[in-house]
């Protein structure tokens, strides 16, 4: 086996194991923000396993490119989405305040 196929095979299967970590927690916590955070961090580190997975294997670096571009893309927009699904729930009342250390959102708060 050459180097290559060893990276493969050892990052391949740790990033199917993370997004499957992370799709459990989806189904089994119980509220919107731990829902929320299962299906950005471990997913996001998954997918970043898998394209270094599979890279290894593209042969060159052109054909390697767009994995590099899907890494990006997404260290960019899942955060981001997060927030903003997270900020969207907050302000609709989904989210019980209860489950909050900090609310630093509440505009109850009298601030001089």
């Amino acid at each position: 086996m050459i180097a290559g196929d060893v990276v493969t095979a050892v990052l391949l299967p740790a990033g199917a194991a993370f997004s499957a970590v992370g799709a459990l927690g989806v189904l089994r916590f119980p509220d919107l923000l731990t829902r929320l955070h299962a299906a950005t961090k471990p997913q996001t580190i998954g997918l970043l396993l898998i394209l270094a997975g599979v890279a290894p294997q593209a042969g060159s670096v052109a054909a390697a490119t767009p994995l590099l571009l899907v890494a990006v893309f997404q260290l960019i927009t899942a955060p981001v989405a997060a927030q903003t699904i997270g900020a969207a729930a907050y302000r609709a009342g989904a989210i019980d305040p209860g489950t909050l250390t900090l609310d630093e959102s509440d505009e109850s708060d009298e601030r001089e």
